[in-house]
């Protein structure tokens, strides 16, 4: 249950049923209230950041993408891998059984298509395959595009969801081509090798999800076989340094001299006006907390994109921005838990 610390936006859900789909590998379904779904609709490829128990720390957030489509699911779904000395991996493996509840922030996340019409070239390696099983699925049944998934694991035992790509293979023969690289059979995937596939598929998009030696190789190769920038989207995860469950200490209220120093700030927020002045020192998530405006937010760290919007008018800098791509920034997307203003007055949409 949430406890006193718990920030507004997280909810409890219920595990409904948890798959063993591989020896070190398995899935948790959560069952969402009627009254919470709303906030949790998410869009393919985005992740929930679950609370874990910790006899350290009380408690510690891990982020687990969703398997799930929210054009074919009724359920949520998260798909976790056990990793050498990984705590939240692992006492989620050996711990969670249906019934149990936990406590769970809204879907996050940036590694989404925005259009599923599209034709793809999607790349996995591991556990990678979750998020890019939810794009996948999403394709298929509610695009027109076609999906070439490159699925990289250690052996045929490792392979997750492997049943169920062959039948979705099966139902979509014209629009889904699954190659499965081994390693125990063809090595460590290289940068050569990721070009020659790509190469084979020009003028999809490409979605790469998996270790970092992994998406390296398949980023150089598809460099190597002239793609696009703008077609590669890499998902980025990075350990979370604090606890979004914990709500951030309240700002010191703005000093004269940085209210004399602060902009004028528009931020539209679902469907909402509000009209704030906003310290050149601060980012704009903490002002919007301040001013008791429920922002979304996970990480507060700049590594989820729960909090991404628009600046409509005038101008911000951002602090960490990875996992933004390069059109993103282009077209006026920040991270506003990173944004200060650089420009009076600022117009943002979330």
């Amino acid at each position: 249950m949430p406890t006193a610390e718990s920030p507004r936006h997280s909810a409890v859900l219920t595990v409904s049923r948890v798959i063993e789909e591989t020896d070190d590998a398995r899935s948790l379904v959560f069952d969402v209230p009627d009254d919470e779904w709303t906030r949790f609709q998410y869009r393919p490829g985005q992740f929930l950041t679950l609370r874990i128990p910790s006899d350290r720390t009380g408690s510690v957030a891990r982020c687990y993408s969703l398997a799930s489509s929210p054009h074919t699911d009724e359920e949520l779904k998260v798909t976790v891998k056990r990793t050498v000395d990984g705590y939240g991996s692992n006492w989620l493996c050996d711990n969670v059984t249906a019934g149990d509840s936990m406590e769970v922030l809204p879907p996050s996340g940036v590694f989404s298509p925005h259009d599923l019409d599209q034709d793809f070239l999607p790349w996995a390696a591991g556990s990678g395959i979750t998020p890019i099983m939810s794009i996948l699925k999403s394709v298929l049944v509610a695009g027109a595009g076609r999906v070439g998934l490159i699925y990289a694991n250690r052996d045929e035992c490792s392979v997750i969801f492997g049943t169920e790509l062959l039948s979705l293979a099966g139902r979509y023969p014209e629009r889904l081509i699954v190659i499965h690289w081994l390693e125990t059979l063809q090595g460590l995937p290289s940068t050569p090798a990721m070009a020659a596939i790509a190469s084979q598929f020009p003028d999809r998009a490409s979605f790469i999800c998996g270790p970092a030696p992994f998406m390296d190789a398949v980023q150089a190769g598809l460099a190597e076989a002239a793609v696009p920038r703008a077609q590669i989207h890499r998902e980025v995860f990075t350990s979370l340094r604090g606890n979004p469950f914990v709500d951030p200490p309240a700002a010191a209220s703005v000093t004269e001299a940085a209210d004399a120093d602060a902009v004028d700030v528009e931020v539209l927020l679902d469907g909402d006006t509000h009209r704030l002045r906003w310290p050149r020192d601060r980012n704009l998530v903490e002002v919007m907390i301040s001013a008791g405006i429920d922002v979304p937010y996970s990480c507060r760290e700049g590594q989820c994109g729960s909090c991404a919007a628009t600046v409509v008018e005038g101008r911000v800098e951002m602090g960490v921005c990875d996992i933004l791509e390069p059109e993103d920034i282009a077209e006026g997307l920040v991270l506003t838990c990173q944004a200060r203003p650089l420009s009076d007055p600022v117009r943002v949409e979330f």
